[in-house]
């Protein structure tokens, strides 16, 4: 039977047992998915929360857009809670917004 491998490292043995001084430790972190390709066209969304990413040290946007789903960002500058985000071909240009290369 195989069985997913826990990859802890961070100066642990076979056994998990710290080996390495000075290693460990640390608060734990959860990761959170950045939509990068930002494919919600035309939809509207408004900014809920920024929050601080430690996986990339940057700090990211919660949106909600109008069908209801809710995704991660990178932080635009000068973006504030309540700003409202499109993507699309025929949206403004703005920081917030996201255009085709295209």
């Amino acid at each position: 039977m195989i069985h997913g491998r826990h990859c802890c490292g961070k100066g642990r043995n076979a056994r998990g047992i710290i080996t390495a001084r000075h290693r460990g430790g640390g608060h734990k972190r959860l990761y959170r998915k950045i939509d990068f390709q930002r494919n919600q066209k035309d939809i509207s969304g408004r900014i809920i929360t920024i929050e601080y990413d430690p996986n990339r040290n940057a700090y990211i946007c919660l949106i909600h857009y109008g069908d209801g789903e809710k995704r991660y960002i990178l932080h635009p500058r000068g973006a504030i809670i309540g700003d409202t985000i499109v993507s699309g071909t025929k949206v403004p240009i703005s920081m917030e917004n996201a255009l085709p290369l295209l």
